[in-house]
């Protein structure tokens, strides 16, 4: 039979590998077939893992403890699914947007490449360290991205997100030290038969040490002082890829290691800690999205909102039933998709609104509405998806996440939760008014490639279907 494992980490390094040598003209053509194909790839390793379960590949004939091993469940198949399902449009999207761009396209597409196999290879990754290392490949693929105009601010910005990601990446790499230097093992299933409840204080503060690390990464309050300027100043595609999905990574990771590998030391009062980070990224990010003035600034601080969102998973599910419990974690997971696809849309349609005017202002987004129309309704679906609305995945997500709430007597979270959703809706109208405003008469919009508007729209599409797929994605993540 055939493995489509090792495929979906060495398919991106080639292509990445050919457009560096063959440079940009072609690496935008050799990006989009390498991403269908992994889309097949993942597709149908899905379909094997639906009727054959969970899936563990020993590289080379050798397995743990000696070898490195690949392993896939249901979560990890669902991060891989929504990582190439994200790409393939973007990838269309960047194309079109780097012929208006041309400056920043030479590198663009290696680097994206090695960042969607460092992401491929985290997910399928079966031990700690293997993992540090697709970080650290990750986390310098992004930060190359950043850089790519060039100039003081984003080489700024690069600057300041390499300094958060290399200490977040010191952060885990000494806890993984600390629970080698305990346990003599580094696989995630042999830590988590070895951890018991009455562990060595080393240990708790290797956990504290990773979970620390992977929460800068993932830029949850009070954490987030790189992403704005980094996902802000970025070019749009980039912008895109970093939202959707570079952070998830670092939460996938959170995810992994607080409910399977530390779970027998996690705490309720360490969950109600972090998801009162949560509950302060949710309501400071939303204020300070208000406030901007530029508009992706607005839509970086909203991605600083929504990461919190995240993080009332833990304590929704932590020391609660399992009924509780089940229902917050597929509500978790399923706001990391809605998310990954509504964010990467309202960044590319932000990006092709600034392309068309020429101007990053929300002021000057003026006319958009009769200029752009399908531009502003994507912007419009991705942010029914951030709100929370019916029928969209950000609905159904956060209908998981309010009834595990209600459910827990944990009604705290659920004020929270309002609260965001209502200040989401105030930052995204704000948008949508000034673009219904009447433009100067002298006023000229450039025309756009059609990949432009219509990627953004298919994400955004994708985002408010998934409220209505939300059965079958779910059917995965348990079927594994």
């Amino acid at each position: 039979m055939f493995d489509p494992l090792p495929w979906l980490i060495l398919l991106p390094l080639t292509w990445a590998t050919l457009a560096f040598v063959q440079g940009p003209g072609r690496g935008g053509r050799l990006a989009v077939a390498g991403l269908a194909l992994q889309i097949a790839l993942a597709a149908t390793l899905a379909q094997q893992m639906v009727s054959g379960g969970a899936r563990v590949l020993a590289v080379g004939g050798w397995g743990a403890p000696l070898g490195i091993e690949l392993a896939v469940d249901g979560l990890s198949m669902v991060m891989l699914l929504l990582t190439q399902g994200v790409a393939l449009p973007l990838a269309f999207y960047a194309r079109a947007y780097f012929a208006e761009h041309a400056g920043s396209r030479r590198y663009f597409w290696p680097l994206t490449g090695y960042l969607l196999a460092a992401m491929n290879a985290l997910f399928l990754s079966a031990d700690v360290f293997n993992i540090y290392v697709t970080l650290e490949l990750l986390s310098l693929a992004a930060v190359g991205l950043v850089a790519l105009p060039g100039g003081a601010g984003p080489i700024s910005a690069a600057m300041r997100y390499l300094l958060a990601t290399l200490l977040g990446s010191a952060a885990y790499l000494l806890g993984v030290a600390l629970l080698y230097g305990v346990y003599g093992r580094v696989s995630l299933p042999a830590l988590a038969s070895l951890i018991v409840v009455d562990a060595p204080l080393a240990v708790s503060l290797a956990a504290a040490l990773m979970l620390l690390g992977l929460m800068l990464k993932t830029a949850l309050f009070p954490f987030h002082f790189w992403l704005p300027p980094a996902h802000g100043g970025a070019p749009a595609p980039v912008s895109a890829l970093l939202s959707a999905l570079v952070i998830k990574a670092s939460f996938y990771l959170i995810l992994r290691l607080w409910f399977d590998v530390f779970a027998p030391i996690t705490s309720v009062t360490a969950a109600q800690l972090v998801g009162a980070l949560g509950a302060g990224a949710v309501l400071w990010g939303s204020l300070l999205a208000l406030r901007q003035t530029q508009l992706k600034m607005l839509v970086a601080y909203s991605t600083v909102a929504q990461v919190g969102y995240l993080f009332l998973v833990l304590p929704l599910a932590t020391g609660t039933s399992a009924e509780v419990t089940t229902s917050a974690w597929q509500g978790g997971v399923l706001q990391v998709v809605a998310h990954g696809l509504a964010k990467a849309a309202m960044f590319a349609a932000a990006g092709a609104m600034i392309t068309a005017t020429g101007r990053n202002e929300i002021a000057g987004i003026a006319g958009v509405a009769t200029r752009l129309p399908l531009t502003l309704f994507s912007f419009a679906l991705a942010g029914v998806t951030i709100m929370g609305l019916p029928p969209s995945g950000g609905f159904a997500a956060k209908w998981l996440l309010l009834g595990a709430a209600l459910a827990s007597g944990q009604w705290w979270w659920i004020v929270v939760m309002v609260a965001g959703g209502l200040l989401s809706a105030a930052y995204v109208f704000k948008v949508l008014r000034q673009a219904f405003l009447p433009a100067e008469a002298a006023r000229r919009f450039k025309v756009l490639p059609r990949m432009l508007e219509w990627a953004p729209f298919l994400l955004a599409l994708a985002s408010l279907l998934l409220g209505l797929a939300a059965g079958e994605l779910l059917y995965l993540l348990d079927a594994a």
